[in-house]
């Protein structure tokens, strides 16, 4: 890991044959399972991930004496060591397959409807695609038919789940060309905070790029929003929109 000489902030040592995380996003472990378990509406906690459930999605597991899980897809970030970094892409894939967990799927059967996924979207990264905007019901409803033994998941779940869970996600991002291009967390309609792979290196952060964290703990020091928006010269609802994400954010 180097450091960023202007925030101090924790950054991942890309090698020249990896992705510039500059324009993909790079989040640490703990920056991904807090946005990973933030949900605008609550969540039971016991659909709170875990580090070591999200290291058993992409990095494999065994199980049994011989049994191997081979992971969900490879990381566009390759890590020799114990470190988890995330892309901003990975983020979002794995905000999909938590959804899937959420509703009692089970990890085979998302690992089949993700392998189809792929095929079907022609993407490694099929869940944070234009096409599976557009045609994801279509292409979750018939992927998901059958669990990985065969038996038939009936139709009025498969369609709860996706209006529920998938629909709302995906309503949450916006999206350039064919790929996911930014995450707005507080929803679409509110736009105050942004998640930009292409900006602060994927931060949280508000329309005028202050990262929300700061800004919270700005007001925490100076004690009101009036005075973080003379400091930082900041909109008033942006710091208000920045408080409301670190909060639910923490919660």
């Amino acid at each position: 890991m180097i450091e960023n000489s202007e925030s101090g902030r924790p950054m991942l040592k890309i090698s020249s044959d990896e992705p510039d995380a500059r324009n993909r996003g790079s989040y640490s472990a703990v920056e991904s399972l807090r946005l990973l378990n933030f949900t605008r509406s609550g969540a039971p906690k016991e659909h709170r991930l875990s580090r070591q459930t999200v290291t058993r999605w992409i990095r494999g597991y065994e199980h049994g004496e011989e049994g191997y899980s081979e992971p969900l897809w490879t990381p566009d970030y390759a890590n020799d060591d114990d470190q988890i970094e995330l892309s901003f892409r990975d983020l979002i894939e794995l905000r999909f397959v938590k959804a899937f967990r959420d509703l009692g799927i089970g990890l085979p059967t998302i690992r089949d409807c993700y392998r189809r996924a792929v095929e079907e979207v022609q993407d490694e990264r099929p869940f944070s695609t234009q096409r599976f905007r557009t045609d994801g019901k279509t292409i979750f409803l018939d992927i998901t038919e059958k669990d990985h033994d065969g038996r038939m998941i009936d139709l009025k779940r498969r369609q709860q789940v996706f209006r529920s869970i998938i629909e709302p996600s995906l309503r949450d991002l916006e999206f350039d060309a064919s790929t996911v291009s930014r995450w707005y967390p507080l929803g679409i309609k509110h736009r105050l905070v942004v998640i930009d792979p292409k900006r602060s290196f994927g931060r949280p952060i508000v329309q005028g790029g202050v990262p929300t964290e700061v800004l919270a703990a700005a007001v925490a020091v100076e004690g009101s929003v009036d005075a973080v928006a003379r400091l930082y010269e900041v909109a008033k609802s942006e710091i208000r929109s920045a408080l409301e994400f670190e909060q639910r954010l923490a919660a």
